[in-house]
């Protein structure tokens, strides 16, 4: 099963914070440790790009999922559709003419 959408977005501001202290540590140090401290954080910025990308790809999946589900709903239900995008249609015009 794949993980929740604010699993990954926590997991991401996880790496991205720990990275961020190793960074900082490096700029503190000199030598062999600053070098081995900014591999470490160059190593979890790049977990945190795929991170990101499993995220980018768990909303693009839960989209199509739900534009998936739309589609089966109207073509099952093409009047109540018709019917709700009237109704939508004009609350949305009753709005904008009150506003008026």
């Amino acid at each position: 099963m794949t993980k929740s959408v604010q699993e990954i977005k926590s997991d991401v501001a996880q790496v991205i914070d720990h990275a961020e202290d190793l960074l900082k540590q490096a700029a503190a140090s000199s030598g062999e440790q600053a070098a081995e401290l900014q591999r470490r954080g160059m190593k979890l910025l790049r977990q945190a790009v795929e991170k990101a990308q499993d995220l980018q790809d768990a909303v693009v999946e839960r989209s199509k999922a739900a534009a998936q589900a739309t589609d089966d709903y109207v073509h099952d239900h093409p009047w109540r559709a018709i019917g709700l995008a009237a109704a939508v249609g004009l609350a949305i015009g009753l709005l904008i003419n009150r506003g008026r």
